[in-house]
């Protein structure tokens, strides 16, 4: 039971933490979307790179099979953007994967706004996507600012010294990459069955 009450324990005792980084995501999100409303260019750049690096070409191969579809956003999701972009810099220089992230918040508007017909209606499927995603992001965020606190003070968490407060802080990460991790996989799952069946017929229709 303790599995299931720890991470929210802590997400309760960091509230006003998880709520600012809800407002950090989410509005630089929305400051993405208009950005690229206003300049056109940003959101063919930044797609265009997309195809640049094989992304696009990628997906375009998976979307014959969803749960291989679904289980390669998952391996996105976490091995690309949660540990190397989010936890692992956090590791080493407190809070710097919220920064990261941040930016990448701001990218992800840019590509996904709805600049045309086609990507408004993408977006009333992936809108979903976004909101768990998101919110499996903000809980490994959370963990990086969890970490971040316990390291630089360590009479928060009641450690005599750093490495005490250090390894307290990876625990909490530990907890927090539970739930975390579920939204990923349930948002990979959500957003394989929805590029797969339900935007190809959004658009067509």
């Amino acid at each position: 039971m303790r599995r299931l009450h720890e991470p929210f324990r802590i997400i309760r005792a960091n509230l006003r933490a998880y709520l600012a980084m809800n407002a950090i995501v989410f509005g630089l999100f929305f400051i993405g979307v208009a950005a690229a409303l206003v300049f056109p260019d940003l959101h063919t750049a930044q797609t265009a790179s997309l195809e640049e690096d094989g992304t696009a070409d990628l997906v375009g191969i998976l979307l014959g099979n969803v749960w291989l579809f679904g289980l390669t956003i998952l391996a996105v999701n976490v091995l690309t953007v949660a540990l190397p972009m989010i936890l692992l810099p956090s590791m080493v220089v407190p809070f710097a994967g919220i920064v990261l992230f941040s930016y990448k918040a701001f990218t992800f508007g840019v590509v996904l706004a709805p600049v045309d017909a086609t990507m408004a209606k993408i977006l009333i499927p992936h809108s979903v996507t976004i909101l768990i995603e998101f919110q499996a992001y903000i809980l490994v965020m959370l963990a990086a600012h969890v970490l971040g606190r316990a390291w630089l003070r360590p009479a928060t968490v009641g450690a005599d010294s750093r490495r005490q407060a250090y390894v307290h802080g990876l625990k909490q990460v530990g907890w927090l990459s539970l739930p975390a991790l579920a939204l990923f996989v349930i948002g990979a799952l959500y957003e394989a069955f929805e590029l797969v069946y339900l935007v190809p017929r959004l658009v067509a229709g």
